[in-house]
């Protein structure tokens, strides 16, 4: 094993970190849009079922939605079995720890020998990541202040401040190029404890029904309201700020169905009073409109693998993939602001359904513990009503030995 030597090398292109992890996003998703294709249609799915859980780094957090959609590309890509990463300084620390004092010292194990040194296995390619950092600076003191305090303050503080975003890009490993799996067997086996692929729904015959968001229409608790017809075209409508989908039924099972419904549900996040994406004169066949496509396709599929989904490519969709190929050749910034739009209106989406799943949980653990009170209430019931009919018998008999000796 070797360490991977973490300077990165000057292409002599001319272009920056940024760029350079736009001409690779740009590759990759060209790439994945042309695997899609077959001589019998576009049928193949976004993304493999069940094979991945979402990717996270190597503390457990969860990256974002354009993030997550590239590294779980590279995953299938690659076969990594594991979508878990880390920077090359991040697997290094793995091998020290630091005390009160910041000295750092060799980790050891219960017995204080030295553990086995982690290590980028040699000759791995790191892949971009870009995650956006925020400077907050008050406009009057000019003092800075964390972004999390920012986050915490009411609408009126925060128009005390400027806020100041910067881009940063960060290159990552899959732990599959790292020798983790032999230095700390314990740690690799965690990890893959944790990061089972989960599928949210449940089976109902022949059908599958993901209840959160079976709440969520029922109580029409998306920003906007979701008509269910028996009719045969899912669409969103700008003017009117509303989806309409086709019954369940009318679909070879539920999957597709969640899938379809979170399509239109990435549209409508574009809305004026959300996002702002939409442009209602963008007719179509317009680039716009079928840039606006591939952003639904890309969040609606990132969605459904979220929740442990299978996403296809919707099939009026598929009729812009030469529009989407041709603008990712030509201009690899455009996946930047598409993918950021994705990362966006995903965000919407999950933040949504995991409201409401998180309200199941905790009615469905009330529901256990009152069920728990009441069957503890029926016991006592049932003790003292066994008590006092004991007592009763002991009075009964107590009486017929008292008339007998009275007899007497």
């Amino acid at each position: 094993m070797a360490y991977y030597n973490k300077s990165p090398q000057n292409n002599g292109d001319g272009k920056n970190a940024e760029d350079r992890a736009l001409d690779t996003f740009a590759n990759m998703m060209i790439e994945k849009i042309e695997s899609l294709g077959s001589k019998d249609g576009w049928q193949k799915p976004w993304f493999t079922e069940g094979t991945l859980s979402w990717p996270k780094n190597l503390s457990g957090r969860e990256y974002n939605g354009m993030n997550a959609l590239l590294l779980t590309m590279l995953c299938e890509k690659k076969g990594y079995e594991l979508p878990v990463f880390c920077t090359f300084n991040r697997a290094v620390g793995l091998n020290y720890q630091t005390d009160k004092q910041g000295n750092k010292k060799q980790m050891t194990d219960a017995n204080g020998e030295p553990l086995p040194k982690v290590c980028i296995n040699k000759g791995e390619k790191s892949f971009p990541v870009m995650l956006t950092s925020f400077t907050i600076v008050h406009k009057e003191t000019k003092e800075k202040i964390p972004y999390d305090d920012y986050k915490r303050m009411s609408a009126e503080e925060q128009k005390e401040y400027n806020v100041y975003p910067k881009l940063n890009v960060y290159q990552v490993f899959n732990v599959a190029q790292t020798n983790l799996k032999e230095a700390r067997p314990e740690l690799y086996a965690k990890l893959e404890a944790e990061n089972k692929p989960e599928k949210a729904l449940v089976k109902e015959g022949d059908m599958y029904s993901f209840p959160a968001v079976d709440r969520m229409f029922k109580e029409q608790r998306w920003i906007c309201p979701i008509n269910i017809e028996h009719q045969d075209n899912a669409f969103y409508s700008i003017s009117r700020n509303q989806i309409t989908i086709p019954e369940k039924s009318q679909f070879k099972d539920g999957e597709s169905w969640y899938g379809t419904a979170f399509h239109e549900m990435v549209h409508s996040t574009g809305a004026e009073d959300q996002l702002n994406r939409l442009k209602p004169q963008s007719g179509f066949g317009s680039d716009e409109y079928a840039r606006e496509e591939l952003v639904a396709e890309l969040g609606s599929a990132l969605v459904c693998q979220k929740y442990g989904m299978t996403k296809n490519l919707k099939e009026d969709s598929a009729a812009y993939l030469k529009s989407w190929l041709g603008s990712l050749k030509e201009t690899p910034s455009f996946i930047k602001t598409t993918l950021m739009d994705v990362k966006k209106a995903t965000s919407i989406l999950t933040q949504r359904i995991d409201e409401v799943s998180l309200e199941m949980k905790e009615q469905q653990s009330e529901d256990v513990a009152a069920s728990v009170s009441e069957e503890n209430k029926d016991a006592k019931d049932m003790k003292q009503s066994a008590s006092s009919n004991d007592n009763e018998q002991t009075e009964v008999e107590e009486e017929k030995v008292a008339r007998s000796a009275f007899r007497r």
